[in-house]
């Protein structure tokens, strides 16, 4: 697909109205909300952590409802079982005949929440990652493919850790992005107050559809990325690696193991993205440097002196993206 100036500036009008409607929904925010945007328009299944009450389940059905396109929510609990996230072969009676067919799991819909997914067992969980990386789901010899666009949005809290099952490492690398949910200030807690409290309606209008969604992806896949550009972005990535010689020491004291290279997949199509945004034509490394956070914090693994130092994925990467240095 050819990209001229017209194209940009219809997918930007369009983004700029969705943040706004989802403003509308959801005080304060705005970083997540664009990352979310972010996430949606480059195809990949986002976390959100942060403590209860955040507005993460409202941030998920708000963007639904601005996102015009098909939505479900699954409450993620220890007795949950596989079949009640993918669905199940029921036996139907056909006259004298009894026939199996599928019923359809929640997990069938454009944008499905997974609401508290650290509270299942690992059984369920792993029942999402077949969905999550080939957007099809398999239940006994049959496959079936789910809806166009499709995205797992999954929400978890890092505080109360009793009774929960913590995601393992190859279904958070299934995550395009992990967002951490700030707690609000005065101002937005003023108007969280105004909204929930004194039961103020607020109407949302929805801005864009599935099939638009695809047709922006296309257009987004087709931004160039300068060779340096590409370069700095995968030297990040190995700068998060301690095998590595010349790895920058933070690195080599701190991490146990390295994001993979779904990690540079996940910064060059949020790059993209975040090019587009800005009405840009390229990517650029400020691009790179405002996308390694959300896209490699939950890749980056602390060893124990880190943990126990109170390090953090976010300081690693600020202290490489101090460290490599823009050519």
């Amino acid at each position: 697909m050819e990209i001229n100036e017209a194209i940009i500036s219809k997918i930007v009008e369009k983004v700029k109205l969705c943040e706004e409607e989802i403003g509308k929904g959801i005080i304060g925010q705005k970083d997540i909300i664009r990352q979310v945007i972010m996430g949606i328009l480059s195809g990949g299944n986002m976390l959100l952590e942060g403590v209860p009450g955040l507005g993460k389940t409202q941030l998920v059905k708000t963007i639904s409802k601005v996102f015009d396109m098909s939505f479900s929510r699954i409450q993620f609990t220890p007795d949950l079982m596989p079949a009640d996230v993918v669905g199940t072969n029921l036996v139907i009676k056909q006259g004298d005949k009894s026939v199996f067919e599928f019923e359809k799991g929640p997990i069938f819909a454009n944008l499905v929440l997974a609401d508290e997914i650290n509270r299942a067992t690992p059984k369920t969980q792993s029942a999402l990652l077949e969905a999550m990386q080939e957007k099809t789901v398999t239940v006994g010899k049959s496959t079936y493919i789910l809806p166009q666009p499709f995205m797992v949005l999954a929400t978890q809290n890092p505080i109360e850790m009793e009774g929960t099952y913590p995601l393992p490492e190859a279904q958070l690398d299934r995550f395009l992005f992990k967002l951490d949910v700030k707690f609000p200030n005065l101002n937005e807690l003023m108007d969280i107050m105004d909204i929930t409290v004194i039961n103020k309606k607020v109407e949302l209008n929805r801005v864009v559809t599935g099939e638009e969604v695809i047709e922006m992806r296309n257009v987004i896949k087709e931004i160039p990325i300068a060779e340096p550009v590409k370069e700095y972005a995968l030297k990040v990535l190995l700068a998060t690696h301690p095998e590595l010689e010349d790895s920058p020491e933070v690195t080599k004291k701190y991490v146990n193991v390295g994001a993979s290279p779904r990690g540079a997949q996940a910064i060059f199509n949020t790059a993209r993205v975040r090019a587009i945004m800005e009405g840009r034509f390229n990517v650029s490394f400020d691009d790179i440097k405002a996308v390694a956070y959300p896209a490699l914090r939950h890749r980056i693994f602390l060893n124990f002196e880190g943990i126990t130092e109170g390090i953090t994925s976010d300081m690693v990467i600020s202290r490489i993206l101090e460290e490599i240095k823009v050519v």
